[in-house]
């Protein structure tokens, strides 16, 4: 695969770009938008970034198969996280023996 990606670096930097994007989406966006112009910045030095990232690529570093790696286990993370509210919203709450004095002898 590394021998493939290195043979198509148009396809390794669409992937690369693709991956840095949704990375920044999920982990570094500020709750606020951006102002138009701040955002094109971000996204120009992102582009230029990820064509560093193609030539490290190329030069047979496993940078798509580690980008590769951090996506998959933030959508694990979403997932159990999704998961997770619902369950909630579908099972009443569990008291604990801490949270109920009658249960500790007080």
């Amino acid at each position: 695969m590394q021998e493939w990606l290195s043979n198509h670096p148009v396809v390794s930097y669409v992937l690369i770009l693709g991956f840095t994007i949704y990375i920044f989406n999920a982990v570094f966006r500020a709750q606020r938008r951006l102002p138009i112009l701040k955002e094109i910045l971000v996204y120009l030095m992102m582009a230029l970034g990820s064509f560093v990232l193609m030539i490290l690529q190329i030069d047979k570093l496993p940078i798509i198969q580690c980008m590769a790696v951090a996506v998959i286990m933030m959508l694990m993370l979403r997932g159990r996280q999704l998961y997770d509210k619902w369950k909630g919203k579908s099972a009443p709450p569990v008291e604990t023996a801490s949270n109920n004095p009658s249960e500790t002898g007080k």
